[in-house]
Order: C-alpha cells, then sequence, then structure tokens
C-alpha cells in the first residue's frame, strides 16, 4: 500500500512515500498496492483504505496495524455477508417465480379458472348421454323416459339464465361462478343415490341445469369487468372454448370409466372435479372488484355496484334494471335471434349426430362415438384463431361492429354450407361426409369473437344479464329442437328434413338479422329508460 505523508509546514496537499508499507504482508487485503474486489462498498469499506501515517510517528504507525489487522477480521466477515446476500436472493428469486402463474396479472388467474370451471361444465353435461345406455338397462327405462332425463337438464338452464344475469351483476360473476360451480357438482355427484328414485333423478338434473345455466352470465360478468376491449376476444374465446374441451375429455374418459368403474364412477369423479375447483378458487386473490371500476369506468365512464350491495339496494336492483330500453333495442333482438339459430343448430347436432353416424352411415357405435369427438375437438383449434383475427382487426382500427359481423357470419354460414352439401345426394363415402360436418361445425366456434362479445361490447354494465336474456331463448332449441328433430324422424324418415334443413334455414336467416341490425356500439340503457 502506497503511504503518504504530509509535508513541513503544514501545507495542504500530500506527496506520495518511495516505499510500499508491508506490515502484515501476508495480509491479501494489504499485500499489494493495487487489490481488485468485487463486494460492494456497504459490505467490505476497508478493501481499499487509505492510511496516513508519518514516518516518524510511532504511535500512527500502531494505529496502522490495528486498521490492517481490522481489515484482516472484516475479511471473512464481509465474505460471509455476501454468501448470506446471494443465499437470500436465490431464496427470494425461487419464491417469486413458484409457482409458475404467481406473477401472472391477475385478469389472467381469473381467465384461465373460470375456463376450468367451463372444462368441468361440460364434462359434467355429457357424462348423461354416455351413462344413458347402462342406466337404461339396469332400471327398464324406454326411450321417452331416457330423454325425458336428458331434457330435464334444459329446464333448469332455461330458468336460471335471467336470473343468474341480475345475480352476476348484483354480487360480481365471480361469486356466482363459483356458487354455481358447487351446485352443479354436488347434484352430479349426488345421481347415483337418486337413480331408482325418477323424481329425485330428474330434480338433480335440474339443479345441474341451474348451476351450470347462471356460469355463462357470471363469465361474462366477469370478463366485462376485468378484460379491456383489444383482449376480449382472446378471453371469450378462451373461456367459452373450455366447453370443447370438457366435450372431448368427458367422451374419452366417461366410456372407459363406466367399463372398468361402473356407470356411478363418471357422477362421482366429475363432482369431486368441481369440488376441488371450488376449493381452489377461494385461494385466487380477489381483486375483480378493484378490475371492475377500472374497465368499466374506461368503456361507460361509470362504475357498477359491488358485490358488497346493501340488501335494500339489491331488493330495488331489479327494478332498476332498464328492461324497456333492452327490448327496444334492435341490437338486443338481433343477439336474441343470432342466439336461438346458434342454438338450434348446435343443441340437434350434439344429440343427433351419434345417431346419424351410426344409421346413415353404417358407422359401428364405437366408430360413431370416437367421430362424434371430431366437432368439439377441431373447434379449439378454430376458436383460438378465430379470437387471434378478431383481436388483431380491432388492434389495427378495424370498427369493433365491423368485427363481430365478420365473425358471427363465418360461424353461421360456414356449417349452413356443409350441412347443404352432406344433405345432398353427391355419392361422397362416408368419412369425407364426416370431414364437411366437422369442418362446418368447428367454424361455428367464430361465434365466441362474434355473437358471445357483443353483450360486453354494447354494455359492460348490464353484459350478464344481456346474456341471460339471449341465453334464456337459446336453450329453447335444447327443449323443443331436439324432440322435434325425432319426431320429423319418425314422420318422414329423412336426415335431411328432420336435422338439416331447420338448421339450415336458422343459420341463414340468422346471417342476414346479424348483418343487418348487429351493432356493438355502446348503448346508455339506463339513459334510455
Amino acid at each position: 500500500m502506497t503511504i503518504f505523508t504530509p509535508k513541513p509546514h503544514n501545507k495542504s496537499f500530500f506527496s506520495p512515500q518511495t516505499h510500499i508499507h508491508r506490515t502484515n504482508s501476508h495480509n491479501p487485503f494489504i499485500k499489494t498496492p493495487f487489490q481488485r474486489f468485487h463486494f460492494t462498498p456497504s459490505k467490505l469499506i476497508h478493501g481499499h483504505r487509505i492510511v496516513l501515517v508519518s514516518c516518524n510517528n510511532n504511535t500512527q504507525q500502531q494505529e496502522t496495524k490495528e486498521s490492517h489487522n481490522k481489515v484482516s477480521k472484516a475479511k471473512p466477515n464481509a465474505l460471509t455477508d455476501l454468501d448470506n446476500d446471494v443465499e437470500q436472493h436465490h431464496l427470494e428469486g425461487f419464491s417469486v417465480n413458484w409457482p409458475p402463474w404467481k406473477n401472472l396479472p391477475l385478469r389472467y388467474k381469473l381467465i384461465g379458472t373460470t375456463s376450468l370451471a367451463f372444462v368441468i361444465c361440460n364434462m359434467d353435461k355429457v357424462n348423461l348421454s354416455i351413462a344413458i345406455i347402462p342406466l337404461s338397462h339396469q332400471f327398464g327405462w324406454s326411450s321417452s323416459t331416457a330423454g325425458l332425463v336428458q331434457s330435464s337438464f334444459f329446464w333448469g338452464y332455461a330458468l336460471s339464465q335471467l336470473p343468474g344475469g341480475w345475480l352476476a351483476k348484483i354480487f360480481g360473476g365471480r361469486k356466482v361462478l363459483e356458487v354455481g360451480v358447487l351446485v352443479w357438482s354436488l347434484a352430479t355427484a349426488l345421481v347415483p343415490f337418486l337413480a331408482g328414485y325418477l323424481p329425485g333423478l330428474l330434480l338433480t338434473r335440474i339443479l345441474v341445469g341451474i348451476g351450470e345455466g347462471v356460469s355463462p352470465s357470471a363469465a361474462t360478468d366477469l370478463i366485462a369487468r376485468s378484460i379491456p376491449l383489444e383482449e376480449r376476444s382472446r378471453a371469450v374465446a378462451f373461456v367459452f372454448g373450455g366447453l370443447s374441451v370438457g366435450s372431448v375429455l368427458g367422451l374419452l374418459f366417461a366410456p372407459p370409466l363406466i367399463q372398468n368403474l361402473g356407470w356411478e364412477s363418471v357422477f362421482y369423479l366429475f363432482g369431486l372435479l368441481g369440488v376441488a375447483w371450488f376449493l381452489g378458487f377461494q385461494f385466487l386473490e380477489d381483486g375483480e372488484t378493484q378490475l371492475a371500476t377500472k374497465s368499466i369506468s374506461s368503456a361507460q365512464g361509470n362504475t357498477t355496484q359491488s358485490w358488497q350491495t346493501s340488501l335494500t339496494e339489491m331488493n330495488s336492483s331489479l327494478k332498476e334494471v332498464p328492461w324497456k330500453a333492452f327490448f327496444r333495442s334492435r341490437a338486443v333482438w338481433a343477439m336474441i335471434y343470432a342466439h336461438f339459430c346458434g342454438s338450434w343448430g348446435h343443441y340437434t347436432c350434439l344429440s343427433w349426430l351419434p345417431t346419424y353416424f351410426s344409421q346413415e352411415l353404417d358407422l359401428n357405435l364405437t366408430e360413431a362415438a370416437w367421430v362424434s369427438i371430431l366437432p368439439p375437438l377441431a373447434s379449439i383449434f378454430v376458436t383460438s384463431i378465430a379470437s387471434q383475427l378478431a383481436d388483431s382487426l380491432i388492434s389495427k382500427g378495424v370498427e369493433t361492429t365491423t368485427v363481430r359481423k365478420i365473425c358471427q357470419s363465418i360461424a353461421f354460414l360456414s356449417p349452413a354450407v356443409c350441412m347443404t352439401l352432406s344433405s345432398l345426394d353427391l355419392g361422397l363415402p362416408p368419412w369425407e361426409i364426416v370431414g364437411l360436418l366437422t369442418g362446418g361445425l368447428a367454424l361455428s366456434s367464430f361465434a365466441l369473437s362474434g355473437l358471445y362479445c357483443t353483450h360486453q361490447d354494447i354494455s359492460p354494465e348490464y353484459a350478464s344479464i344481456l346474456l341471460g336474456i339471449t341465453n334464456t331463448v337459446g336453450a329453447v332449441p335444447g327443449i323443443v329442437g331436439v324432440a322435434l328433430t325425432g319426431y320429423l324422424l319418425d314422420t318422414t324418415h329423412s336426415w335431411s328434413i328432420s336435422l338439416y334443413a331447420p338448421s339450415i334455414f336458422f343459420y341463414l336467416s340468422g346471417t342476414v338479422v346479424w348483418l343487418v341490425f348487429a351493432s356493438s356500439k355502446p348503448q346508455s340503457f339506463s339513459e334510455e329508460n
């Protein structure tokens, strides 16, 4: 270390000595005049200390030695502190990055868990369509009784749409969704206990319908509260796309479960999945109210009521809903009719395509079951493409109404064309007909970036109630259309007339109504009322 000595006469500058002080030369901190360290100054304050000594002052030399000794002792302490800091840094990094979704924005967590709820939703919806065969054999049910059991779901589903939308507006979509999942999961698990008692079995299926019926409105409210416009198509597609995933998983897992563990197993296990989802959802951070205020204020300039609404406000809120303003809007009527048309094609095909594949295309039951998976499986891929396209167009400045009309037109015209080609006697082999129907029904998933986004577009505040209105009408084909298809089939013995012709008519007329009257422009229904 270079030693500086003050010059005589108390001058204010120092001159370097030519020799290097080597006291405690064994100490690596002071062995050479220029040592390099990578420690922070706060951890090692003595690493480059300049010591002022006088050659003739023994006291100062002694102080120099003591300071050198302090430096020597400081080294292990500095290294220990550094090691502790590095270890703490790694521990903090580990805790921050695990679990992997911990740092995700809250809105992504809400959308992900909501989509998972919809996966479980359709698993519980399709399990009975497979289990109905062994149930009918065990209890000696006729086809009429089996049909009654399956249709009972839609009674609960239709009746719960408007109440679900109203409750979602009052308490928030998150609260209504978690209660809905719990209700339909417990009702699903009760089926094996009440299967031998027909009224009890019908009640459980009605409860499943009620629980699943409030969920679309709850999800719509949650999306409207927490997702900005430029991300809304992808959010809706991801959430409601869970229905297609649930159909695929339900059709895949239910048959082997029934064969190996009995028909009761699908109700126990699928119901348990819903209960597990409900318990896990309780640990998700509750930030919906804050997100709701920000999202709806930016979209409409006002805020909605939170789930903490008082009892008095809740009792009067139903009267405050601008029902008259809803039904004076041409855009609302366009959504209602479009929802009815889309549901007619969806529910009739969901119920009758396996029979069509078996009878008309001469496929055996195993082949018909596997082929039935293809439309919802293809819908998963189409949904992701449609949502990306819609959000991309909106972000580039294309008018939202134009984007919604394009997507919904694709959703209606594609299955209409494919059904028309399938119904004509063109001499197509069975697998080409299967391909046509799969492609047409898959492209109908463009509706998730069309109709199903419009509720949030025109009114984030009343989005859940608007979906409740349109979904109530959309549940009618599940009750009427499925039964009418069977009646026409018995009367005409023609799949073209019974299954395809009504669906094609509603797809085409729905396209016309949508293009003429649909709109995504925000509407202040409260002021109109």
